[in-house]
């Protein structure tokens, strides 16, 4: 499949799931859809559209990585197609997580949209910022449900 088309799709399909957590978080409607982990299904889908193909090139790659063997992994518009796909697909289950986590600390959504955004971008520092604004709020002394 065109590597192009792969790219242009990953992000449109999961767009919906990160409106729906960032604009609407108490909508009934949010709370139903963003329940479910299969929200990453088509991302996923996507990726292995992109990897299953060329299983015989990527599963090496990344069965002894190497920097040199990841870099030509991914070098390519199938590669990088696939690595993007994977980006999209696991930034939305941590992003759904943290969606998740934070209405049930009871995180202020002011607070976690941000977070959220800072997932979509960079899916490590979106997760790295709610794991501190989780710990504020325990040590603010703020009810924490176990």
């Amino acid at each position: 499949m065109d590597p192009q088309l792969l790219f242009a799709l990953s992000f449109p399909l999961a767009a919906p799931f990160w409106a729906l957590m960032i604009v609407a978080p108490g909508w009934s409607v949010t709370r139903r859809v963003v329940a479910s982990p299969l929200i990453v299904v088509p991302a996923l889908l996507v990726y292995a559209v992109a990897v299953l193909p060329a299983l015989s090139d990527v599963l090496p790659a990344v069965a002894s990585p190497t920097l040199v063997g990841i870099a030509g992994l991914l070098g390519s518009p199938l590669g990088a197609a696939a690595g993007w796909a994977h980006f999209i697909g696991f930034d939305l289950f941590v992003g759904r997580w943290i969606f998740l986590d934070a209405r049930e600390r009871g995180i202020p959504h002011l607070v976690t949209a941000p977070v959220l955004v800072l997932t979509i971008l960079l899916g490590p520092l979106g997760l790295l910022a709610h794991l501190v604004a989780r710990a504020v709020r325990q040590r603010s002394g703020a009810a924490v449900p176990s």
